[in-house]
């Protein structure tokens, strides 16, 4: 180990099972559980205000997180009745196919999915709407690209585990008190190419 190197602890990964992905799959319960691992711990009430929602339907969602042991209690924080939550992981993972035998849960999956690709369009069209206020090295850093292959599945598995790695290596290496650090959220996909198919 470096000298003077912060060791920062593995993030914390589930692998989500098939009562856990029936119980995320709701629109709000999904963003509770984003907004309490990227904003940190914090009270119904504080997530029903950053939400836009109120507190009752907060804090009814927070305990069905809890009950399937996707959000906690945060011990280091709170008295008396005021419940401060944090998420139980920093890292929700899962294969498609973990759920082929439950309709439910294959349901459930098929929507988080969806709201992935929802939230990146929503996230694109703030960011349309901004990138003028911020510098050119932020602008040129910022966006997306696209790159068609033509791989068989273990070399598009080989190369996912690969991006992934080079991303936990960035996130493990990440400093937020870095001067001009600035949080980024990095989508990754890929889809077969359609067209002309049966």
């Amino acid at each position: 180990m470096a000298e003077g190197k912060d060791v920062r602890p593995a993030p914390r990964v589930v692998r989500v099972d098939h009562r856990q992905v029936r119980v995320l799959a709701h629109p709000l319960r999904i963003r509770l559980l984003g907004a309490l691992r990227v904003q940190g711990s914090a009270t119904a009430t504080k997530l029903a205000e950053l939400l836009g929602t109120n507190t009752g339907a907060t804090s009814y969602h927070l305990r069905q997180l809890a009950e399937v042991g996707l959000v906690v209690e945060d011990p280091h924080r709170g008295s008396g009745r005021q419940r401060w939550w944090r998420a139980a992981h920093d890292v929700t993972n899962f294969e498609p196919t973990d759920f082929d035998d439950d309709p439910d849960a294959r349901a459930a999956i098929d929507w988080i999915q969806g709201n992935q690709v929802r939230l990146l369009g929503e996230q694109a069209e703030r960011w349309f709407a901004v990138q003028d206020e911020w510098s050119p090295a932020w602008r040129d850093a910022f966006g997306m690209g696209d790159a068609l292959l033509t791989l068989p599945v273990a070399r598009l598995q080989a190369l996912q585990a690969e991006l992934w790695q080079v991303l936990e290596r960035y996130r493990e290496d990440a400093d937020p008190a870095e001067p001009g650090a600035e949080q980024v959220q990095v989508f990754l996909a890929a889809y077969p190419l359609l067209e002309g198919k049966r």
